[in-house]
């Protein structure tokens, strides 16, 4: 077995398998290799680092074989005047990794002790991350007798290349056609409920009783309402995740300002509602705190606590609490309320760690965020070391949810009994034997690993929440009653690209560059343009 990571700044992708059979070329940019673990059996293995490689070249790899592809790749890395030490050090424009793998190779990443050839039959798998291939991959060693090997094709999100591959997968069919796949929430309903929900199956066909085991686990609605397919009420997709959000805080900033670092008490002193946070925003500028990063820390709370989506009757709708955004935002910015940073930068990071332009007090976000994102971005590991065991979490200003990946089985599998077990024992199953048990309590690889909210109520009860990172706060405290305020009517298809453009034109608009009805104007022609949507009255 031969595993290679490739890690960036929000988490590692990996591969698996025997390179005899599975050939990968690595295309890596602007990427960190963490590791490349050798073994014997790793037969081929390359990573090639380009300092700057474009799509046109990529254009011309794709009617290369793979060793013609590490050529050029070779030739491209040589030419910048650099080995290949030199090369990692100086790598500085990020382009698709995943574009890389996909196009050239269809990247198709084995698990399982046992050959193709001599299991039961392959599964296929597309997803964004190697969260779920990496379950899988413990739900083998777990049940040797399951007898299947899971090919998973990974593809990030980035630049919006996962949909439109995994589209074409599932409408080509055949032999590599995706068995299963996941979705994210900004563009889960596309496949649940949107355009390419047909090729879906449902989780009864899947051999799943579905009733009785949504009873058992109480997972929570809203996942329910999302993975269900309108055309026929049927479920066709659940996450794992419970992503219910809370509002994740300084102790020490709380104690100063208000003496108590309480979560009752700050809760309190936040919310409810925008005009008690923006209170709390104006006494921790007195004392030079701000309350949030930037802008978009608020924004998630509010588009997953509105009423209505993008989409109302076909048509482009404009949700009042979506709205009102514009204002909250701009009075942020306007008061110095923030550091007006951008999420997923640099400088959202280094708030995480307190060393940005003025201390933030908080976050807006589920548990994920802070397993995955705050924790490894404190500047510790340990209480005392950075950030870490400074914070704490309690009860937004307003009831969201942020995020969640939801499994999906293939209508066309022709191993639907092998796939359901697999999406049972992720989704529904809530013994102590089952997924979420194990991640809920970090004990999917042994003890000591990561906790996480999930979807079934059964399993959170008798699970244990207390985090260091959090001063020994329970999260399960806050995130299982935060479940009940996530709202999945409010989702579209739609949403991934309509978002991007909409927070686009707030930031243009608190900035000063454009005033607040020339913003909305602008955002409205540009859905419009880009997706053919005609505007409500």
């Amino acid at each position: 077995m031969c595993v290679v990571h490739v890690c960036a700044k929000g988490g590692c992708l990996f591969i698996a398998g025997d390179f005899t059979i599975v050939k990968t070329l690595w295309l890596v940019v602007r990427f960190n290799i963490a590791s490349i673990a050798k073994t014997p059996n790793c037969k081929r293995s390359a990573c090639i680092i380009a300092q700057e490689i474009n799509f046109g070249y990529f254009k011309k790899a794709l009617t290369k074989s793979f060793e013609e592809a590490i050529i050029m790749s070779t030739k491209v890395v040589r030419s910048s005047g650099k080995n290949l030490g030199g090369a990692i050090k100086t790598m500085k424009k990020v382009l698709s990794v995943i574009l890389c793998l996909t196009l050239i190779l269809s990247m198709m990443v084995a698990f399982g002790t046992a050959s193709a050839e001599a299991s039961k039959g392959v599964i296929n798998i597309y997803t964004f991350t190697d969260e779920v291939p990496k379950m899988l991959e413990r739900y083998i060693e777990l049940n040797p007798d399951f007898g299947y090997t899971i090919n998973a094709t990974i593809i990030a999100t980035t630049d919006g290349l996962y949909q439109p591959a995994l589209d074409q997968a599932l409408a080509a069919g055949g032999a590599d056609a995706p068995d299963m796949y996941c979705a994210e929430s900004a563009f889960v309903l596309k496949y649940t409920q949107g355009d390419m929900a047909s090729y879906a199956a449902t989780y009864a066909d899947l051999g799943i009783d579905v009733d009785a085991a949504l009873a058992a686990a109480d997972i929570a609605q809203y996942t329910v309402e999302i993975g269900t397919r309108p055309a026929d009420g049927a479920l066709v997709g659940l996450g794992y995740q419970a992503t219910g959000g809370a509002f994740i805080y300084r102790r020490s900033l709380a104690q100063d300002v208000w003496g108590t670092d309480d979560p009752d008490v700050v809760a309190s002193k936040i919310g409810p509602g925008w005009d008690k946070f923006l209170e709390a925003a104006a006494e921790l500028k007195a004392k030079g705190y701000g309350i949030v990063s930037g802008d978009g820390d608020p924004w998630h709370a509010v588009e997953n606590s509105s009423e209505k989506g993008w989409i109302v009757d076909g048509k482009l709708y404009l949700d009042p609490a979506r709205e009102a955004f514009l204002d909250l935002s701009k009075t942020l910015k306007d008061n110095g309320y923030h550091n007006d940073t951008r999420d997923w930068t640099d400088a959202w990071y280094a708030d995480m760690k307190g060393i940005g332009e003025q201390p933030v007090f908080g976050f807006f976000g589920p548990a994920w965020l802070i397993n995955y994102v705050m924790a490894g971005n404190s500047g510790g590991t340990q209480p005392g070391e950075g950030t870490y065991g400074d914070w704490a979490i309690c009860n937004p200003p307003v009831g969201f949810f942020w995020g969640g990946t939801w499994v999906i089985g293939s209508a066309a599998s022709e191993k639907k009994e092998a796939v359901g077990e697999l999406i049972n024992w992720i989704t529904l199953q809530s013994d102590e034997n089952g997924l979420q048990y194990y991640w809920a309590n970090g004990t999917l690889n042994g003890e000591g690993g990561t906790k996480d909210t999930v979807a079934s109520g059964t399993v959170m009860a008798m699970s244990n929440g207390e985090l260091a990172f959090l001063g020994g706060q329970n999260m399960f405290d806050v995130f299982v009653p935060a479940n009940q305020f996530a709202n999945g009517k409010n989702l579209t298809q739609y949403d991934e690209t309509i978002n991007n453009i909409w927070r686009d034109y707030v930031r243009q608009y608190t900035a000063g560059n454009v005033t607040r009805e020339e913003a909305i104007a602008s955002f409205k022609q540009s859905v419009t343009d880009q997706l053919d949507i005609d505007v409500a009255e």
